[in-house]
């Protein structure tokens, strides 16, 4: 304890043992990383290894989801990005940093955990649309499973209805998958996923089988229950007519996020709506910035650049000392 009126040694920098303590107090009262966020990682990393090879398919990626948004994940293959998917779904364990879903430490989960997490936190609408759905139950029925898993059978048929009904799928309910169109059948695992309402949903190119005009109403789909049920949705998509969808977008290269694209609607003068997109870069927590290689190319940046500090940028410019 330190007495009234006494003055702490300072150290070698000049700085006091009791500035040292209120600094440390401040680090400990502020909110950790992504408190306020449903989903959080937090320089999480992926190392698969494979005949002795190590591949770090996630190197220290970041990422921030609010509760509520409807967004999209894309990147080239092997960016990463299908590892995530896998990660957030409980699928896959991560191997190093920290993720949290709803509450729920991804990292730390036992199997037992990471079974109920999956039951009754996220739900998972995947690319081929015979694997979303069991052949031989209907289209309700298949609603009504998950809930009847997790021990809800009360209102389970009432809920299916409910789900089908609002997404433009009622006269479905009866009809068993090879009796439904593949957008149909997209829109009937939505309702699966969406049976024990689920803090997030999320769905690995869920129109990659589908053509623009039945994909559109698939999207449809997930803004409505975006938006009638509040439900977060994270999309992974190689469609850019999807991604352009959303208001937010990112972009995921070498295992770590690289970019943002923030959407905005805007009204001019007559009263005309318009969207405006604005890109940005991604700085880790580390500091760690992925230029676009197309910028870097046209400079001829490598290796290294040049920074310097204005008053409310940094400039960035190209090695100027090369050999």
């Amino acid at each position: 304890m330190t007495k009234t009126g006494t003055t702490l040694p300072a150290d070698s920098s000049g700085t006091t043992l009791e500035e040292l303590e209120q600094r440390a107090t401040a680090r400990r009262d502020r909110p950790s990383y992504g408190h306020d966020a449903l989903i959080a990682c937090d320089r999480l990393v992926r190392i698969f290894t494979t005949d002795g090879v190590e591949v770090q398919a996630l190197q220290g990626l970041d990422l921030l989801v609010k509760e509520g948004e409807l967004m999209a994940l894309v990147g080239a293959s092997g960016s990463g990005k299908s590892t995530l998917m896998n990660i957030l779904a409980g699928l896959d364990v991560p191997t190093a940093g920290a993720a949290r879903v709803a509450g729920s430490d991804l990292l730390a989960m036992d199997g037992k955990a990471r079974l109920r997490y999956r039951r009754e936190v996220v739900g998972f609408v995947w690319q081929q649309t015979a694997r979303n759905l069991l052949p031989y139950l209907t289209a309700a029925q298949n609603v009504a499973l998950p809930m009847q898993l997790r021990g809800r059978t009360k209102r389970k048929a009432e809920r299916a209805e409910e789900l089908l009904s609002m997404l433009g799928i009622a006269e479905a309910r009866d009809r068993r998958p090879h009796q439904l169109s593949g957008g149909q059948q997209q829109r009937v695992a939505i309702a699966v996923a969406l049976a024990n309402n689920p803090a997030l949903l999320l769905a690995d190119e869920p129109t990659g089988e589908l053509d623009s005009a039945t994909g559109e109403q698939v999207f449809a789909a997930f803004r409505r229950a975006n938006e009638e049920l509040g439900t977060t949705i994270v999309i992974v998509t190689h469609d850019q007519a999807v991604a352009s969808e959303v208001r937010r977008t990112v972009a995921i290269r070498d295992g770590r996020t690289s970019s943002e694209v923030l959407r905005r609607t805007e009204v001019d003068e007559l009263g005309q709506e318009s969207t405006v997109a604005r890109e940005y870069a991604m700085l880790d927590r580390a500091g760690r910035l992925q230029l676009p290689a197309d910028y870097t190319r046209a400079l001829g940046m490598e290796h290294r650049v040049a920074l310097e500090l204005e008053q409310d940028h940094i400039g960035v410019w190209p090695d100027d000392e090369k050999h």
